[in-house]
């Protein structure tokens, strides 16, 4: 079965109302391939998904940036998975490196939280990657392997998750994993899923890349056997992503 390219655009902490507009008009006036060939998702702030659910083109989706890990209740500032499902959000991006890293999520609690989100019927992008330190030290398989391992100790299904692999040292500051770096790992993470999950799981799990992704080099990177699609932060709100979104020709070729 082939795996179907996605792109997702994480907005993170950013737009105004005026701005959400124009980027979700952008989108909508885009020539792009079919829902055949690409699987496209946006993931504004959290005050601004009903407004661009009701505004934004049927063959894209939405997903919010992040869930509570478990039943709403007395969380003051949280969002839980079923506000998620009585809004008709069909995905979540969980364990963003900068939740990681700002706010001390652990593997262990991305695990649950990506759980807890699959079992309430949504959909997840689950976000792995290392930091400098971890790729100079070189431990970078051995930290994904153990991101990815918290998720697999708590999902049977993988039906409904898309892996983002994300090196840290990428994310906002220009600097691109290579071509080579990238399809190093995450091939090295599909190896991980086929011994640690199953070779049927391995072969449809789609693991996609963030990183200072752009539209001068989304085509390179597409190109590469095991880079199924792309997490896209800052270019994103460009109509650069547009470019990023018709790289998953290359996949078609």
């Amino acid at each position: 079965m082939g795996r179907k390219f996605f792109v997702g655009g994480n907005w993170k902490c950013n737009g105004t109302t005026e701005e959400v507009k124009k980027i979700v008009g952008t989108l909508n006036e885009a020539q792009v391939p079919g829902e055949d060939v690409v699987e496209v998702v946006v993931s504004p702030p959290y005050v601004f998904l009903p407004f661009v659910k009701s505004l934004l083109r049927s063959d894209f989706h939405v997903a919010a940036q992040n869930a509570w890990v478990r039943k709403g209740g007395a969380y003051t500032g949280e969002i839980s998975a079923e506000m998620l499902v009585n809004l008709d959000i069909p995905w979540v991006i969980l364990g963003h490196s900068e939740r990681r890293q700002l706010l001390n999520e652990t593997n262990e609690f991305v695990g649950d939280k990506v759980a807890y989100a699959l079992s309430l019927g949504r959909k997840v992008i689950a976000c792995i990657g290392e930091t400098l330190e971890q790729r100079e030290a070189g431990t970078t398989i051995a930290v994904v392997a153990e991101q990815t391992k918290a998720i697999a100790d708590k999902v049977s299904n993988w039906d409904n998750v898309v892996l983002a692999y994300e090196p840290v040292w990428a994310i906002g500051t220009g600097k691109v994993a290579s071509p080579a770096q990238a399809q190093e790992v995450h091939a090295a993470l599909r190896k991980w899923v086929h011994d640690n999950v199953g070779a049927e799981v391995a072969a449809s799990v789609r693991i996609i890349y963030g990183g200072s992704v752009n539209g001068g080099n989304s085509k390179e990177l597409a190109s590469q056997p095991d880079i199924d699609g792309f997490l896209v932060g800052g270019a994103s709100l460009k109509p650069e992503f547009i470019d990023i979104i018709n790289s998953a020709t290359v996949k078609k070729n």
